[in-house]
């Protein structure tokens, strides 16, 4: 038995998910933030962008930077803490982990809980996780988009990569107003 009433909303199907496979000591994924803007800005809540982890070995504050960023986001802050780390790939490679903190702190947030939670590790589960997925389907570095299924890989190049995904979340749209 439904339990929906007459007089309820139907409700709205679920935006199209863009997985961004992102490494925030990476000078490629610096370079894609301004298509990821763009990207946000024009399709707002209508392309739910979703940041997944993968840490490459080469870049020793990455998993640090990983686990700051689900920090982040828990303490209402995400992706603005995602781009002020991108924006300076070089400071986190120079400072580390006390480079994470230090943005933290800038943003306003609770960087004594940021300390906590690198030390305790309490999002090495979801960074793990992510890594894990992310090899699992084939992702081999960074940035990574999978959108509709389809895998684009930005590590070579970011040429052409935003209008094919505004392709295909623009035909995902259009299906789920079919």
């Amino acid at each position: 038995m439904s339990d929906s009433s007459p007089d309820s909303a139907p409700a709205r199907p679920a935006a199209p998910v863009l997985d961004v496979w992102c490494e925030l000591q990476c000078p490629d994924c610096r370079s894609a933030l301004d298509d990821l803007r763009a990207l946000r800005a024009r399709y707002g809540d209508r392309l739910e962008l979703r940041l997944r982890h993968f840490p490459l070995e080469k870049h020793k504050h990455a998993f640090a930077a990983a686990q700051a960023a689900e920090e982040a986001a828990e303490q209402g802050q995400g992706w603005p803490y995602v781009e002020a780390v991108l924006g300076r790939v070089e400071d986190l490679g120079r400072k580390g982990e006390p480079f994470l903190v230090e943005v933290a702190a800038e943003l306003g947030l609770d960087a004594e809980e940021f300390d906590t939670a690198l030390i305790d590790g309490r999002h090495i589960l979801v960074v793990d996780a992510d890594q894990a997925e992310g090899k699992a389907i084939g992702v081999t570095g960074t940035p990574t988009y999978v959108i509709g299924g389809e895998r684009l890989d930005g590590g070579k190049s970011q040429e052409g990569l935003r209008e094919r995904i505004e392709e295909i979340a623009d035909r995902l749209l259009a299906e789920q107003e079919a």
